[in-house]
C-alpha cells in the first residue's frame, strides 16, 4: 500500500509532534548546528503543512478523525491525551501551519542586521517551534485538560517571543505585562473547567457537551462555568479590558507580531469560544454578553487605531478591532462567519505585519509613520501587497475581507438586536478609515529626502508577502458553493447555511468602507480636511484616544496605589506574624526553653545533690512556717 494511502487523520498529532521535537533539538544543539538550527524549524512546519494536505483529504473522504492515549487514573477518573480531528481543528491547522511556515521563512532575512544573522537566532527559531506546537496542540485537543496545558504553553511561547530581546528593557516589560494579564484571565478559564469536570466528571469536550444538551448540569454553574471559560478567551484575543499587552507586544520582533496576530495566540481565545460554542448556546445570557464586548472591543479598539503614530501599533489595534468582530459573530451563534472572518484576518494581517517589517527592515527600523511616504517608489513589491491587505480588512470587494465581513454582518442582523448592526456599521467605517490612513501616510504622498536610501526587501521577505496577498485577495472566493459536493464555507464548517447575500445589506457595507477610504484620501493625500485642524479643534477627543483612554494610566494606578500597597501589608503580616511569630516564633520558644533547661540538666552528681539538698532546707522552711 502507497505510503499516501496510509497517512490521515490518524497522523495529525505528528504535526505539533515535529515542531516540539525541532525546538528540543534547536534548543540542545543550537551552538553546534549550521545557521543554528533554523533549517530544522523551517522543515519541521514545511513537514507539518505538508501532512496538512493528507489530512485534510482523508477527514474529506472518512470523516472526523479521533483517538486518545491513557495518561493516568486517578480513582474513578482517566486522564487522556486525546486528538480530535473534525473541519475546524483542520481549517485552524491550515492556517496555523501555514502562517508559521511563511513568517519563518520571512525571518530568515529580517534577523539578519548588516548581512548577519542575530546572534541569538538559534534561540528564535526554537522558540517559534515551541510556539506553533503549542497551537497546534491546542487546536487538536480533545478534551480541557490537555487544552489547558497546551493554552498555558501558548503563553510562555509568547513571552519568549515577545521577550525575545530581553536586554531591552521595553522588551521584557512588554513579555511580563502579556503574561500576567493573560494569566489573569487563565485564572477564571482553569476554575470554569474544575467547574464543568465536577458536574460531569470527565474532561472530554464532547462528552461534556453532550451531557449539558442532556441537562446533565445545573443551569447555574453551566451559566457560571461557561463565563469563567470566556474569560480565559478574553485575555488571549485582547477582548476590553484585556487588551492592553497586546499593542506594547510589539516590542518583539516583527515577524514574531505577525505569528502572534495573524494565527497563534490571538486565534486561542476565538477558537476555544467557538470548539465550546454548544455551551454558550445554552446560556444566552452569556452569549449576549460575548457579543456585547465584541462588538465594544471592535469600535473601541478602532477608534485608538485612528491616531496611532507607530506603524505597528496601528496594526496592533486593528488586530483586537478585528477579534471583536470575530467574538460579535460568535455572540450571533454564527460560527461559520467568524472562523471564516478568522482565517481571512490571519492571512490579510500577517501579510500587513510581514509588510510592516519590509518597511521597517528598509528604513533602518523607523516606525513612525510619519517619518516615512511615497515608499511605493522604493519599495513597490512591498507597497502594493500591503495596500491588498489592507484593502481585504477594510471590507473592499472582491477581496476577502469583503466577503467574511459581510457574513458577519448578516448573522449580527439575524440574531441581534438592531441596536448591533447600527454600531457594527460604524465599525466598519473605522476600519477602512485607519487601513486607508497607514496605507496613504506610508506609501503615498511625497517622498521624504531623507528616505532616498530605501530600498526593498530581500527575496526571503519578498516572496512571503507575494503568497500572503494571493490569499488576501483569493481566498474570499471559498465562501461560494463549488460543484455539487462543497457547499461554501459556511457549509463545510457546520454541515448547513450556505453563502447569502443581502443586497441592501452588502451595499451599506461597501459603501460605508469606500467613505472611509475617501475620507482616508481626502485627509492624508489631497489634505482637503487637516487632521492637524482637527486635533486643534477636538484637543480633548485626540488626548483621550493618544493616551488610550488613559486606561493604561489607571491600571498601572491600580497597580502602583492598591496592589504593591496591599501586596507590601500581606508582605509584612508574612513576615512579622506568620513567619516571625508562627515558624521562626516557635522554633526560638523551643531553643529558649532549651537554654533555661540546660542551666538544670547539667548532667554533675554535685549539682542534683545540692539542689535536692536546697529543695529538702525549702520544704522545711515551708512545712515550719505552716506550723507556726
Amino acid at each position: 500500500m502507497p505510503l499516501a494511502d496510509t497517512i490521515g487523520t490518524n497522523w495529525a498529532w505528528v504535526i505539533p509532534a515535529l515542531c516540539g521535537s525541532a525546538f528540543f533539538l534547536i534548543f540542545s544543539f543550537r551552538r553546534f548546528l549550521p545557521g543554528q538550527g533554523a533549517f530544522i524549524s523551517i522543515f519541521a512546519i514545511l513537514g507539518g503543512f505538508i501532512l496538512f494536505w493528507f489530512v485534510l483529504g482523508d477527514l474529506l473522504t472518512d470523516g472526523r478523525g479521533q483517538f486518545e492515549i491513557d495518561w493516568m487514573t486517578v480513582g474513578e477518573t482517566t486522564l487522556s491525551w486525546g486528538v480530535v480531528v473534525d473541519k475546524l481543528s483542520a481549517t485552524m491547522l491550515g492556517l496555523v501551519t501555514f502562517v508559521a511556515l511563511l513568517v519563518q521563512v520571512y525571518s530568515l532575512g529580517y534577523m539578519k542586521h548588516n548581512g548577519h544573522a542575530d546572534p541569538g537566532i538559534g534561540r528564535y527559531y526554537a522558540f517559534h517551534s515551541l510556539f506553533a506546537a503549542a497551537m497546534l496542540t491546542l487546536v487538536l485537543a480533545d478534551n480541557l485538560l490537555f487544552v489547558y496545558i497546551a493554552w498555558e504553553l501558548v503563553g510562555l511561547g509568547s513571552y519568549l517571543l515577545i521577550g525575545f530581546w530581553y536586554e531591552r528593557r521595553t522588551a521584557a516589560e512588554a513579555a511580563k505585562k502579556a503574561f500576567i494579564t493573560t494569566r489573569i484571565g487563565d485564572v477564571g478559564l482553569l476554575i470554569g473547567i474544575i467547574m464543568l469536570f465536577k458536574a460531569t466528571g470527565t474532561f472530554d469536550i464532547s462528552a461534556i457537551i453532550h451531557a449539558a444538551e442532556q441537562g446533565g448540569v445545573e443551569n447555574t454553574t453551566l451559566n457560571i462555568a461557561v463565563f469563567l471559560i470566556f474569560l480565559g478567551a478574553m485575555g488571549k484575543s485582547a477582548q476590553f479590558p484585556f487588551h492592553v499587552w497586546l499593542p506594547d507586544a510589539m516590542e518583539g520582533p516583527t515577524p514574531v507580531s505577525a505569528l502572534i496576530h495573524a494565527a497563534t495566540m490571538v486565534a486561542a481565545g476565538v477558537y476555544l469560544v467557538a470548539r465550546l460554542l454548544p455551551l454558550f448556546e445554552l446560556t444566552p445570557n452569556v452569549l449576549t454578553f460575548v457579543a456585547a464586548i465584541g462588538l465594544f472591543t471592535f469600535l473601541f479598539a478602532g477608534s485608538m487605531a485612528l491616531v496611532m503614530t507607530d506603524i505597528k501599533r496601528v496594526l496592533a489595534y486593528s488586530t483586537i478591532s478585528h477579534l471583536g468582530l470575530m467574538m460579535l459573530a460568535l455572540g450571533a451563534g454564527a460560527l461559520g462567519a467568524a472562523i471564516f472572518h478568522l482565517m481571512v484576518h490571519g492571512v490579510s494581517k500577517a501579510l500587513l505585519f510581514l509588510g510592516a517589517g519590509s518597511v521597517m527592515h528598509g528604513m533602518d527600523d523607523e516606525t513612525n509613520m510619519w517619518k516615512m511616504g511615497g515608499l511605493r517608489h522604493k519599495m513597490p513589491v512591498t507597497a502594493w501587497t500591503f495596500v491588498i491587505g489592507a484593502a481585504s480588512l477594510a471590507g473592499i470587494a472582491p477581496l476577502a475581507g469583503f466577503f467574511s465581513k459581510d457574513e458577519v454582518l448578516l448573522h449580527v442582523l439575524d440574531h441581534r438586536n438592531p441596536v448591533f448592526i447600527g454600531l457594527a456599521l460604524a465599525g466598519v467605517v473605522l476600519s477602512a478609515l485607519y487601513m486607508a490612513r497607514v496605507v496613504f501616510a506610508v506609501f503615498f504622498g511625497s517622498q521624504k529626502p531623507e528616505n532616498e536610501n530605501v530600498h526593498e526587501s530581500p527575496p526571503t521577505m519578498i516572496v512571503p508577502l507575494i503568497f500572503l496577498a494571493v490569499c488576501a485577495a483569493t481566498v474570499g472566493f471559498l465562501a461560494f458553493e463549488v460543484g455539487s459536493d462543497y457547499h461554501g464555507f459556511g457549509g463545510f464548517l457546520e454541515g448547513r447555511g450556505e453563502f447569502e447575500l443581502r443586497i441592501w445589506l452588502t451595499a451599506a457595507s461597501l459603501v460605508l468602507a469606500l467613505l472611509g477610504v475617501w475620507l482616508g484620501w481626502s485627509v492624508y493625500v489631497r489634505g482637503t480636511i487637516s487632521h492637524k485642524r482637527l486635533t486643534q479643534r477636538f484637543p480633548f477627543v485626540h488626548r483621550l484616544l493618544v493616551n488610550k483612554y488613559y486606561l493604561d494610566d489607571a491600571i498601572q494606578w491600580i497597580i502602583n496605589k492598591i496592589v504593591l500597597t496591599l501586596g507590601r501589608a500581606i508582605a509584612v503580616f508574612d513576615r512579622s506574624v506568620i513567619n516571625d511569630t508562627g515558624v521562626d516564633g516557635t522554633g526560638f520558644s523551643v531553643w529558649s526553653s532549651a537554654r533555661l533547661l540546660r542551666l538544670i540538666q547539667t548532667g554533675r552528681f554535685y549539682n542534683y545533690g545540692m539542689a535536692m539538698a536546697l529543695g529538702f532546707v525549702g520544704l522545711a522552711l515551708i512545712w515550719w512556717v505552716v506550723q507556726t
